[in-house]
């Protein structure tokens, strides 16, 4: 129970990367307020599930993609639970689409909802852990998409890459608090949002490709969340920890490389 008595706040909760990270905080003792976009069907059966497994959860719906929105769920955590101690800042939005094509709507859309939206809950976080005077954890959930130019994600790679670039601006800020900031870069994670673009089929023979030889999960980005907002890593901060599969390096293994001709 690494976790024991703190708060911890995760958002874009309902499914995915956030609900792994929730799933893994409270089983670690952490009481968790959840939280996802109003209207979704997902927070509630979070929620739910996360208190048949014993945890401590208050599910908070609000509109994180707005400045107004972080307020409101800053307002109702501080409600509930009076302080806060962990950040797992998750929100995101991703477009696929061509270069030549894609929509200014969708490009500001996705740096808002995936870049600035972290900038404006973490900042409204990090005064509060200031205030209280205790240090505090905030992890960002990034992507390898942040160092690899992947087709067809030119908004989303571009929000993640300064998504690190923010975290560790932030992390230098914060050192004299002792607030530790890092982020995780997740590689192909097997979350619902996948399975909206790729065939269940396609999914299994692709991650059978991967030099782990499946896809992630979200219980993988979950516990490496665990380890960074523990003790465990009280000496680190202002890092990008990849947890990926060495999907970064996946055309680099042996089996892929050109056999050698003659002596070099």
């Amino acid at each position: 129970m690494k976790l024991q008595n703190k708060v911890a706040l995760i958002t874009g909760a309902g499914r995915g990367i956030g609900k792994g990270c929730a799933i893994q905080l409270a089983m670690n003792g952490a009481e968790v307020v959840i939280n996802d976009r109003p209207g979704s069907t997902d927070l509630q059966t979070t929620a739910d599930e996360i208190r048949s497994l014993g945890g401590v959860c208050h599910p908070v719906a609000a509109d994180v993609f707005s400045r107004a929105g972080c307020e409101d769920l800053f307002s109702q955590m501080m409600s509930a639970v009076g302080r806060v101690d962990i950040l797992i800042s998750n929100p995101a939005y991703s477009r696929r689409g061509a270069f030549l094509d894609y929509t200014p709507e969708d490009f500001e859309r996705t740096i808002q909802g995936t870049l600035t939206s972290g900038f404006h809950m973490s900042q409204l976080v990090s005064r509060q852990m200031v205030a209280q005077g205790r240090g505090g954890k905030i992890v960002f959930i990034s992507s390898v998409q942040a160092e690899m130019p992947i087709g067809l994600c030119v908004a989303y790679g571009a929000a993640k890459a300064g998504l690190n670039h923010m975290m560790r601006s932030i992390a230098v800020e914060l050192c004299s608090h002792r607030i530790n900031v890092n982020a995780i870069e997740p590689g192909w994670i097997d979350t619902p949002g996948e399975h909206v673009t790729f065939s269940k089929e396609m999914i299994a023979a692709e991650g059978r490709k991967l030099p782990w030889g499946r896809l992630g999960l979200p219980e993988d980005i979950g516990r490496a969340a665990v380890f960074l907002v523990s003790d465990d890593a009280d000496y680190i901060t202002g890092s990008v920890l990849p947890v990926d599969g060495c999907f970064r390096f996946k055309d680099c293994r042996v089996e892929l490389v050109p056999p050698v001709q003659g002596k070099s």
